[in-house]
């Protein structure tokens, strides 16, 4: 191991543009050099944006332990997939959420344990689920009576209309839900005291470790906490301007279509030559 991260103990990864490549896969490389940090002792955590049961269904593919940190930490397991911690959305803070004008193109999702209720189906968000563990229900939200949830997800290709939904939600709930844009057509509502950092932090004070002994990896701006929380913070080439322009003292590496993260790892932590394209 290189000296200027001895102290790293931990590896911590978002998924979506980060760990997984641009077919939403985990590479046989990544997967290679994952399993070596396992080896060596290394503490794995996956956080994600994504919920669990979904989340899962891809880093089992990793085939080594692995803690997962989903639905922006509102949701902790173990690698044997036992629940640690979980936060929900009281309904009628949902309900306040979404009793504003939303643009119709823009699709509506909330998370639940075991479904996730959606005012549309949507074949883009099919894309990003190679085992459909975690399925759609439609529903008309002016009829709904329970809007109790674990997040609030909106996904549009017009960020423009995002970012209409994201004003006229936080002018009225800006004391209870913080938002992030995972992506440019993705936009996010969790509760103001839940992120990916305090999630992680939980789990790390429960094996020994603090987040300064921590690597991270990301490309959203849901990853912000994480990223400037972490003993080492890095972003992905591919992740937008204005997220590299956040946090400027942070190092961007490849792009998730180059294999950044297990690049960096094997170079930077596991001291292996690297064989650039």
């Amino acid at each position: 191991m290189t000296s200027k991260h001895q102290n790293i103990k931990v590896v911590v990864s978002d998924l979506d543009g980060t760990l997984l490549n641009p077919q939403h896969r985990i590479s046989d490389y990544t997967k290679s050099i994952f399993q070596e940090l396992h080896q060596q002792g290394f503490l794995i955590v996956v956080a994600t944006g994504r919920h669990h049961l979904d989340a899962m269904a891809i880093i089992e593919t990793l085939e080594i332990p692995v803690y997962l940190v989903s639905s922006n930490g509102a949701r902790v397991h173990s690698p044997d997939h036992k629940e640690l911690f979980s936060f929900n959305l009281e309904s009628d803070i949902v309900k306040a959420a979404l009793n504003v004008d939303i643009d119709p193109e823009v699709t509506v999702v909330l998370f639940r344990e075991n479904i996730y209720l959606t005012n549309r189906i949507s074949e883009k968000l099919k894309e990003y689920q190679a085992d459909l563990r975690y399925l759609p229900e439609l529903v008309d939200y002016k009829t709904l009576e329970d809007f109790g949830a674990i997040k609030i997800f909106f996904s549009c290709d017009d960020h423009e209309k995002l970012v209409a939904v994201k004003d006229a939600i936080l002018a009225n709930s800006s004391d209870t839900l913080h938002h992030a844009f995972s992506l440019p057509t993705c936009l996010e509502f969790m509760d103001k005291s839940i992120d990916k950092a305090v999630s992680i932090e939980r789990v790390l004070e429960k094996e020994g470790f603090t987040l300064e002994q921590a690597i991270s990896f990301g490309d959203g701006f849901n990853d912000v906490q994480m990223l400037a929380a972490s003993g080492k913070g890095l972003i992905m080439g591919n992740a937008p301007v204005l997220l590299k322009k956040t946090l400027p003292e942070l190092e961007v590496i490849k792009t998730n279509a180059e294999d950044g993260v297990a690049r960096y790892i094997a170079s930077e932590i596991l001291n292996k030559k690297v064989i650039t394209s």
